[in-house]
C-alpha cells in the first residue's frame, strides 16, 4: 500500500508536469479563432465565370440546415465516421488506424477526429510532433464541451481550407463549382468532402483527375456508412464533369486588373471585380498562341510571345495573354514588357502626316536618304522613285517612311503625335522615331492603334466594368475617350491598313467577309516581330496586338511581323469569329 500510495503521488505529479509542459503555451482559443487572412479578390469575366482568384476566399457562413444532408453526411463519412458517438477523442478509431498502418507497413491511414482536425486548423500549425498532437488532443476535448456536435460541425464546415485559396465549403463550391453549397449535388458534395485530406494537391484547380477519383471513393464511404445507395452513389460517379479549367492567360489579366483596383482603392479586405475580358476571345488569343509557340517556337527560335485585343471605341480589354505560360512565368509580357516596335511605329508618322494635309496619293521619293551620318536601308524593295503615301505604308518603305515624317513636322510632330495618342513612354529625338526605335509596351501601342481606327477617339486601356465590395458598388468608370485626330484622318488610316493587309507586308493576315487591316513591325536582327491590326467596323470595332520574340533579345530566325505575327492575327480572329 505504502508503495502504491508513492507511485501514485509521483504519477500525479509527473503527470501535472508533462500536462503543465504540453499545455502552456496553448493559444487562448477567444484569441485563437479571430482568424487572420490576406485580403482576397475574384475577377470575374464578362460573362460573369470566376476568371481567377487571390488571397483567401470565404463563402457565405451556412448552418447545418442551409446544406443538402449529404455534404455533411459525405463528410462524416470519409472522415469520421464515429463522429456523433465520442467525446473529441476515439480511441477505436486510433487503435484502428494504428492496426492498418502496421499492417499495410506505412501510414495510410489516420486517427484524428473532426472535432481534432478542427482544433488542428482553429489553433495550431501543421507541425508533426507528438507535443502539437497532444495540444490537439487537449484543444479537441475543449470544444466538447464548449459547443454541441452540430456546432463543432458547423464550424469546421465553414473554417476547414479545401484548396486554391478557399476556406468552408461555400467558398469551394463556388471556386470549383460556381453554385453556393446549398446548391451542391451530390457528386459535388462528394468531391468537396475528400479536400481536406490534401487540399493543396486534390483540389479541381491543381488536379481535376485527383480530385474526381477522390470523390469517388468519398461516394464509396457513404454507401459503406448507410448514407446512400450504391445506386446512388454509381449515378453521381456517372455525372460527375468538372467545369472547364480556366486558362492560364487569365492570370496576367487578374493580376493586371486587381492592381488597378488597389491602386484605387487601398483600403478594401475584400472585393470583388467585374473585368471586361471576354472569354471567346481569350480562349482564341490563348489558345492559338500556344499552338504557335509550340509548333514553330523551335525551328523559329522564338521563346515568348504576347497577345492583347480591346475595345476600340472604349479602350475596353478584351482579351489579354502576357507570356508563353503564366504557371512558368508570371512576368507580363503585354502589358510591361518594353520593345521596340520597328515599323508598327509608322503609322503614328503617316497619321501625323494626313493630320498635317498629305494624302494617301501624294507621292514621295523611296529613294536612298543619308540624315547626318544616318543611312537606314530598305531590305528587299527596289526603289521606284516615286511611290504614293499608300504604297509606302502598305510596303513599310522605311526611307519613304522618314521622308513622310518630315511632312507631319518631323521628328518633334511624330513625338506630339504618340502622346496625343496616349504613348507615354520615352520616346527618341532624331529621325530614327520615323522607324520604331524607341521602346513601348504591346498595350499602349494596341491603344494608340484604337485612336487610329476609331474615328480619332484616344481611349485608356481598362479591364474593369464594375467593383463589388462589402455588399455595394464602388463607384468606378474607366475615363471617357478623347477626340484626338479629325475623324477624315481616322478614315485614311483605316484605308493605310486595309492595303497593307491586301497587297503589302501583312497580306498573311488577310481575312473574308470582315473589314480589316493591320501594319507589321519587325526590329533589327530579328530580335522583335510585331503586328497590330483591327477587326470590323463602328461599334464592333477591336484591335488585336501581336508581338513575338525573346525575353533577352535573343534573335530569332527570319521571323518578321509580315509572317508569323500576321498569320496568327488572321488564325485568333477566325478562331473568335468560330471559323
Amino acid at each position: 500500500m505504502r508503495w502504491g500510495l508513492i507511485l501514485t503521488i509521483w504519477t500525479a505529479i509527473l503527470g501535472g508536469a508533462a500536462l503543465i509542459w504540453f499545455a502552456h503555451d496553448l493559444p487562448r482559443p477567444e484569441v485563437a479563432t479571430r482568424h487572420e487572412r490576406r485580403p482576397a479578390a475574384a475577377v470575374l469575366a464578362a460573362d460573369g465565370s470566376l476568371l481567377a482568384t487571390q488571397g483567401d476566399l470565404f463563402g457565405e457562413v451556412l448552418r447545418l440546415s442551409d446544406l443538402p444532408p449529404y455534404l455533411p453526411a459525405a463528410l462524416i463519412a470519409i472522415e469520421d465516421r464515429r463522429f456523433w458517438r465520442h467525446r473529441g477523442l476515439d480511441p477505436l478509431g486510433i487503435a484502428r488506424a494504428l492496426w492498418i498502418n502496421w499492417t499495410t507497413g506505412d501510414v495510410v491511414q489516420g486517427g484524428s477526429t473532426l472535432t481534432q482536425q478542427l482544433a488542428k486548423n482553429l489553433f495550431l500549425s501543421p507541425e508533426r510532433s507528438l507535443r502539437r498532437k497532444v495540444q490537439e488532443a487537449l484543444l479537441a476535448l475543449w470544444l466538447e464541451r464548449r459547443f454541441s456536435k452540430e456546432q463543432i460541425l458547423e464550424i469546421y464546415l465553414n473554417r476547414v481550407y479545401l484548396g486554391a485559396g478557399a476556406f468552408g465549403v461555400d467558398a469551394a463550391a463556388r471556386l470549383f463549382f460556381g453554385v453556393s453549397a446549398r446548391r451542391v449535388t451530390l457528386w459535388q458534395a462528394a468531391v468537396l468532402a475528400g479536400l481536406p485530406q490534401a487540399p493543396s494537391r486534390t483540389n479541381p484547380r491543381a488536379n481535376p483527375e485527383a480530385a474526381l477519383a477522390r470523390g469517388r471513393e468519398v461516394l464509396r464511404a457513404m454507401v459503406a456508412a448507410g448514407s446512400i445507395t450504391e445506386e446512388q452513389a454509381a449515378a453521381a460517379a456517372a455525372a460527375m464533369a468538372l467545369p472547364p479549367r480556366p486558362g492560364s492567360g487569365g492570370g496576367w489579366f487578374a493580376e493586371w486588373v486587381i492592381d488597378r483596383a488597389e491602386e484605387s482603392f487601398p483600403w478594401l479586405r475584400d472585393m470583388t471585380i467585374r473585368s471586361t475580358l471576354d472569354p471567346r476571345w481569350q480562349q482564341a488569343a490563348e489558345g492559338r498562341l500556344r499552338a504557335l509557340l509550340e509548333a514553330e517556337g523551335g525551328p523559329a527560335q522564338i521563346g515568348q510571345g504576347a497577345v492583347v485585343v480591346l475595345d476600340a471605341q472604349s479602350g475596353a480589354v478584351l482579351a489579354m495573354v502576357g507570356g508563353r505560360d503564366y504557371r512558368a512565368s508570371p512576368f507580363n509580357r503585354a502589358a510591361a514588357a518594353r520593345r521596340q516596335p520597328g515599323s508598327a511605329f509608322k503609322a503614328i508618322t503617316y497619321a501625323a502626316a494626313i493630320e498635317a494635309g498629305a494624302s494617301l496619293a501624294q507621292l514621295v521619293s523611296d529613294a536612298p536618304l543619308n540624315r547626318r551620318g544616318w543611312s537606314p536601308g530598305n531590305g528587299q524593295w527596289r526603289s521606284r522613285g516615286e511611290i504614293t503615301l499608300e504604297q509606302a505604308f502598305a510596303h513599310s518603305v522605311n526611307t519613304a517612311a522618314v521622308r513622310v515624317m518630315d511632312l507631319g513636322g518631323g521628328v518633334a510632330g511624330a513625338r506630339a503625335m504618340a502622346e496625343r495618342l496616349g504613348i507615354r513612354s520615352r520616346l527618341p529625338a532624331d529621325a530614327s522615331i520615323a522607324l520604331g526605335t524607341g521602346e513601348v509596351t504591346l498595350l499602349e501601342l494596341a491603344a494608340a492603334y484604337a485612336a487610329l481606327v476609331n474615328g480619332g477617339r484616344r481611349v485608356t486601356p481598362h479591364g474593369i466594368r464594375a467593383i463589388l465590395a462589402e455588399g455595394a458598388l464602388l463607384p468606378w468608370r474607366p475615363p471617357a475617350p478623347q477626340p484626338v485626330l479629325q475623324p477624315e484622318t481616322s478614315a485614311a488610316m483605316r484605308r493605310l491598313m486595309a492595303a497593307t493587309t491586301s497587297y503589302g507586308t501583312g497580306r498573311a493576315a488577310a481575312l473574308s467577309g470582315i473589314a480589316h487591316g493591320g501594319k507589321t513591325g519587325t526590329t533589327q536582327d530579328y530580335r522583335d516581330a510585331w503586328f497590330i491590326g483591327f477587326l470590323g467596323e463602328g461599334a464592333g470595332t477591336v484591335v488585336i496586338g501581336i508581338w513575338l520574340g525573346n525575353d533577352h533579345g535573343e534573335p530569332m530566325e527570319q521571323v518578321r511581323g509580315g509572317s508569323l505575327p500576321a498569320r496568327l492575327f488572321r488564325e485568333i480572329a477566325e478562331a473568335a469569329r468560330g471559323r
